[in-house]
């Protein structure tokens, strides 16, 4: 089915007097189908409003559009009608003259007769034939209301827009126009888009709802189905098994913005050390792996230095546990983290107490591999269904894999990859933690029979002859968030300009790393014993040259992404599917207050700053369903249920999360 209306990536920015603006909002993206009654939902300020009246064309987005029929719209036209809050008569015409003013602008190629037909029907239609010669001061509220309504309708709209129609009428008017405006939509097929701060309201009227979250930078936060069936009676809907359920989604959806803004990091004034920033020496942490590039080649090329980082020391890690202690105990500034940490550390996954990072830029996509040992190559195992038979015939052996961190994309998707061939990746084998660089030393050893994990350790093993690769991320996630930065929340608001000059040296350096006239460079830089200390030959696979598989041998251009088609963004959507999986296997409950948290860690807001600074664009990756490999999608307006249709997993939970207060803006 085609779209009929595509709210197509849009933001809206209005220009502040000091010379500053202010996004109103951002990366506003859905569509609506022929027919239906969409509802927008959200706290006074979100930009409700502001998006309706750029649907109507009223106002125009400062980035994306509105497409109806096919059609960009620019400025307002007949197709779509407007009824306001405020009625919006003239008040010396009569409720006829009032709707003959629209028809005969709006329809004057119709026949004289057939206009004054269809006033007077539309007069019926709302049940005013008995007030038709009374002028708006001698109507109620509701009467006036219906008179704006009829008028929307007698023009023969496509689209019906409404803002905040029923706000200022009594329970019982409003009830009865509710009624009245549902007959009428559904008889006549009209599309509705209505705002509104009346969960009931919403849930009577809506096909779905959109809900935006507080802004600035408003955006969707989710957008719920409401599976009642049509036509229907109030008390229906209100017995309906689904409507306390998703009354109480939204409402719990409202109340979770009440306290978001709270905790959001702001750029407010303070000391300045040099440069304009606060703090120019810092301490970034990494660990030894190829796609520590962006940090290596910031340091090496004088990027840091040229955003006013005069001092920046890059730790060299042993593990990610380090990393997460050393950010944790503020030994570290900021690090290099795999792409959960910022999550996990958030909730305080594992029962760790919370410590709330965020995370305003991804670092790389891709870039790990699953390794099996030599003797599965000799068994014959090509998949994962292979290896599968090969668990199932030696019950007695435990067969032990390891990976880097339970929130890391290795353990992830490593699990996520067993699991899909019918493997429990706790009670069919052992996953162990392992620091990367350990991971050769224990296959070589026999503690482990494969593992998840970054180059170079993967081709490290294969071109020793002691592991062969049965599958690439790109073949079970292709583009998925690997490494990000992670800095606390609290080092964010003590230092907001040297975060966000931190922010634009790495896409910077990232951007430079993506350039593959670089990579020879960046090889012989990565290969230093100060940073990933191996033979250049081990870094190559993948990076430079056709990746090697031990099997076979492929090139893989995507490999390391660094940049390229707004890899550096830390989408929303992405990390939902990270907390899924951590409640999957039973590392935190899944978080019913998923999306303050999601907006608490993840801040495309503060990457957005950074681009605008570079004069580069900002958009956020789509709000849209995606699959994995085994062809499951995932919805990010079901999680739950996203979550529930896996048949191997743990028991998990749902349940509000409670962050450290950490700091308040």
């Amino acid at each position: 089915m085609s779209n009929f209306i595509e709210v197509d990536h849009v933001d809206k920015i209005f220009p502040l007097a000091n010379g500053g603006e202010y996004i109103a909002l951002r990366n506003i993206d859905f569509s609506i189908q022929k027919g239906e009654f969409i509802s927008l939902v959200g706290h006074s300020g979100c930009g409700k409003s502001t998006l309706l009246n750029m649907i109507a064309g009223l106002l125009n987005p400062t980035h994306g559009g509105v497409i109806l029929e096919g059609r960009e719209v620019t400025e307002p036209g007949p197709e779509r009608m407007v009824v306001f809050q405020n009625y919006s008569l003239l008040p010396w015409l009569t409720v006829r003259e009032n709707i003959a003013l629209a028809v005969n602008r709006v329809l004057r190629h119709y026949p004289e007769g057939e206009r004054k037909a269809i006033i007077e029907e539309n007069i019926a239609l709302v049940g005013l034939r008995h007030a038709a010669n009374k002028r708006p001061n001698q109507l109620s509220g509701g009467m006036k209301q219906r008179v704006a309504i009829a008028r929307a309708l007698a023009t023969k709209p496509k689209v019906l827009l409404l803002d905040e129609p029923f706000g200022a009428l009594d329970a019982l008017t409003r009830g009865n126009l509710q009624e009245s405006l549902m007959q009428i939509v559904q008889e006549n097929h009209v599309t509705c888009v209505m705002v509104t701060h009346d969960v009931d309201e919403a849930l009577l009227l809506s096909d779905r709802i959109v809900m935006l979250t507080t802004g600035p930078e408003a955006h969707i936060g989710q957008i719920l189905e409401v599976p009642i069936p049509r036509p229907r009676q109030r008390l229906e809907v209100v017995n309906h098994p689904s409507y306390y359920s998703l009354r109480n989604e939204i409402v719990y959806f409202l109340n979770q913005q009440k306290r978001s803004n709270k905790n959001k990091v702001t750029a407010s004034p303070q000391v300045i050390a040099r440069n304009g920033l606060e703090k120019i020496n810092l301490n970034i942490g990494f660990i030894p792996l190829t796609d520590c590039a962006p940090l290596v080649i910031a340091k090496e090329k004088g990027i840091f230095a040229e955003y006013g980082l005069e001092e920046v020391n890059l730790i060299r890690e042993d593990s990610w546990q380090h990393i997460a202690r050393g950010v944790a105990e503020k030994r570290l500034d900021a690090a290099q983290m795999v792409a959960g940490m910022p999550l996990s550390m958030t909730v305080g996954a594992g029962g760790k107490p919370s410590i709330p990072i965020i995370t305003s830029l991804v670092l790389s996509r891709n870039g790990n591999a699953i390794t099996l040992g030599k003797k599965f190559q000799e068994m014959g195992v090509t998949d994962v269904h292979g290896l599968r038979e090969i668990i199932h015939q030696t019950p007695d052996t435990v067969h032990t894999f390891g990976m880097v961190h339970p929130a890391s994309m290795h353990n992830l998707m490593l699990r996520y990859w067993l699991a899909s061939g019918g493997i429990d990746p706790d009670n069919d084998v052992n996953l162990t933690v392992i620091p990367p660089p350990q991971m050769i030393a224990n296959l070589k050893a026999g503690n482990i029979d494969g593992y998840c994990v970054g180059e170079p350790w993967n081709s490290e093993a294969v071109l020793q002859d002691v592991g062969y690769v049965i599958a690439t991320d790109l073949d079970i996630w292709a583009s998925h968030p690997e490494k990000v930065l992670g800095v606390r929340e609290d080092w964010a608001q003590a230092y907001p300009q040297t975060h966000l000059a931190l922010i634009k040296a790495l896409m910077e350096a990232c951007a430079y790393c993506d350039d593959r006239r670089n990579r020879e460079e960046i090889v012989e830089i990565l290969a230093r014993p100060e940073y990933v200390g191996v033979e250049q030959k081990y870094i190559r696979p993948g990076f430079v040259d056709p990746y090697n598989y031990g099997t076979k041998t492929e090139p893989l251009l995507r490999f390391n992404q660094f940049h390229v088609d707004r890899a550096n963004c830390p989408g929303r959507v992405e990390a939902l599917w990270i907390l899924t999986q951590l409640a999957r296997w039973g590392y935190t409950p899944f978080p019913r207050n998923w999306v303050e948290i999601i907006d608490r860690v993840r801040r495309p807001d503060l990457f957005g700053e950074a681009c605008r600074q570079l004069g580069i664009p900002d958009l956020e990756s789509d709000r849209t369903s995606f699959q994995l490999f085994d062809k499951m999608v995932f919805n990010p307006d079901d999680p739950i249920g996203y979550l529930e249709r896996f048949t191997i997993r743990r028991n998990f939970e749902v349940s509000e999360i409670e962050i450290n207060a950490g700091v308040r803006s």
